[in-house]
C-alpha cells in the first residue's frame, strides 16, 4: 500500500511540475478597443497566445500560418490572440499599426497591446513569434504547450513538424500535447 501511495504521489508531483499555472490577465485589443481577459475564456478548449510584433521578419513569415490555424480551430472552441510586447519600444510598433496589419491581412484574431510587458514577463517570453497554449481546468488555467509554431520559419510548405497544430489536435482529442515544449526561433524580445 505504501508503494502505491508513493507511486501516485510521485506521479502527481511530476505531472504538476510540467504544467505552469497561469494567473488571469487583461490586455486591450488594438483592433476592437475592448479588454481581453483570460478569465473570460474558461469555457474554451484552449487559449492560444501568439507573442509577435509588426517589425520582426520571423513574425511576418508566420502571419498567414497563424491566420490559417485560427480558421481551422476557432470553430472548435479554441481562442486565438496575438500579443505585441514591443508597443512603444519601437517607433512603428503602435496600436494603430496593429489594427492596420490585422485589416490588411484580413485576420479575425485579437491583437493585444502588452507594451508594459506584464504578460510577456509572466510567461518568460524571449523570442518572437513564440506560442503559449493554455487550457482551463478545475483548478484554473495551465500551460500545456509553449514554443515554436513549426520547424521552418522561412517556408511554410517545408515545415515537417507542426508543433502548434499537433498540440491543438491533441487537445481536441482530449490528450496532452507531446512534445509539451519546443525551442522558439525568431527575433529577441526587447525588454523594457
Amino acid at each position: 500500500m505504501k508503494k502505491i501511495f508513493l507511486f501516485f504521489l510521485s506521479f502527481i508531483l511530476v505531472s504538476y511540475s510540467f504544467s505552469q499555472r497561469v494567473e488571469n490577465f487583461q490586455l486591450v485589443d488594438a483592433v476592437s478597443g475592448q479588454e481581453f481577459s483570460l478569465a473570460s475564456h474558461g469555457e474554451a478548449k484552449a487559449v492560444v497566445l501568439v507573442f509577435t510584433s509588426l517589425n520582426c521578419p520571423f513574425s511576418k513569415l508566420y502571419e498567414e500560418r497563424i491566420s490559417s490555424l485560427n480558421s481551422q480551430f476557432a470553430g472548435e472552441g479554441f481562442v486565438f490572440a496575438m500579443i505585441n510586447p514591443h508597443v512603444g519600444i519601437e517607433e512603428e510598433e503602435t496600436s494603430a499599426g496593429m489594427k492596420a496589419r490585422v485589416a490588411e491581412k484580413k485576420m479575425s484574431i485579437p491583437f493585444l497591446d502588452d507594451g508594459n510587458q506584464v504578460v510577456t514577463k509572466q510567461f518568460g517570453i524571449t523570442k518572437l513569434p513564440e506560442v503559449v497554449v493554455i487550457t482551463p481546468g478545475p483548478t484554473g488555467f495551465a500551460v500545456v504547450y509553449r514554443g515554436a509554431i513549426d520547424n521552418n520559419p522561412q517556408m511554410a510548405e517545408n515545415a515537417n513538424i507542426k508543433y502548434l497544430e499537433s498540440a491543438l489536435t491533441a487537445i481536441q482529442n482530449r490528450r496532452s500535447p507531446s512534445p509539451s515544449s519546443s525551442r522558439a526561433v525568431g527575433c529577441n524580445v526587447k525588454l523594457r
